[in-house]
């Protein structure tokens, strides 16, 4: 699952401070731009783990441009990381659908030109519905 992430400038004598906009809680920091966003995916990880833990639902995600209109995130740092959380909604199960072929293949279309699965595609629209 992607997230965005907002990353203030660290400076000499400061870290780089990491907030996840969409996991209200959610924040890291790192001595080097690199070191912020890797443990910014270790605090999404741990975040989103409880949650689901915990009974409740992630929730819905902003796009960028709505969170960079924010202005306590003025000059800071956008990034977008991947973070596989999908494990913690459990196994994955296989199903057998029936969708019309013009749909399918338009599905198929968009799925391969931006690298994901049918499958991949499919849960996020699911979840997205859902939300």
């Amino acid at each position: 699952m992607k997230f965005i992430i907002a990353i203030e400038p660290g400076t000499d004598t400061t870290a780089f401070g990491v907030v996840v906009p969409d996991l209200p809680g959610c924040f890291s920091a790192g001595d080097t731009l690199d070191e912020a966003v890797d443990n910014a995916r270790e605090a999404i990880d741990l975040h989103c783990e409880t949650i689901i833990e915990d009974g409740g639902s992630l929730p819905t995600a902003s796009s960028l441009s709505v969170h960079q209109t924010n202005p306590e995130f003025a000059g800071w740092i956008w990034a977008i990381v991947e973070v596989p959380v999908e494990r913690y909604f459990g196994p994955a199960e296989k199903i057998n659908i029936t969708l019309p072929r013009l749909l399918l293949a338009k599905i198929d279309d968009y799925t391969r030109s931006r690298g994901v699965s049918r499958s991949g595609f499919l849960a996020e629209a699911a979840r997205a519905a859902l939300r």
